[in-house]
């Protein structure tokens, strides 16, 4: 154990925030990318806040969230092995929603929607892939939101 996960220091839950602040992924041809965003992020409500032609392209609500970019560095973007970016849904049927979604944008099928826990149970959970291979899951925990 090191000296960060050995610390008893614990997080104050009136304080806590949900990490991360946002998330992003690489990509080869932004504006095809970017056409693929704004349909998958539409089904959560989710536009276009920030736009840098030629290099990125930030969703979110009222704050950047979610960013499509190109890589900094001028190399080529890759999927990660083994990174995954997951949205948290407002219900199952948005789960659903937002895998059908993926896939009719061309996406691709990483696990249909359906429950995922140990008792078959919470929580419900899909994955797919986008069409530059980032992996991403769309889930829900408890019940929907009303």
């Amino acid at each position: 154990m090191n000296d960060v996960t050995s610390s008893s220091q614990k997080a104050i839950p009136e304080k806590a925030r949900a990490l991360p602040g946002h998330s992003t992924v690489g990509t080869n041809d932004l504006d095809a990318a970017a056409a693929y965003y704004d349909k998958l992020l539409a089904v959560f409500g989710i536009g276009r806040v920030l736009v840098q032609p030629g290099r990125a392209v930030y969703y979110g609500h009222r704050a950047l969230e979610f960013g499509v970019l190109k890589p900094f560095n001028g190399g080529t973007a890759i999927a990660g092995n083994g990174t995954m970016t997951a949205f948290e849904a407002r219900s199952r049927a948005q789960v659903d929603l937002a895998h059908a979604t993926a896939l009719e944008a061309g996406g691709s099928d990483e696990g249909a929607p359906g429950p995922r826990g140990p008792d078959g149970g919470d929580p419900y959970c899909a994955y797919f892939r986008d069409p530059e291979g980032n992996k991403f899951l769309v889930y829900r925990t408890g019940p929907d939101e009303v």
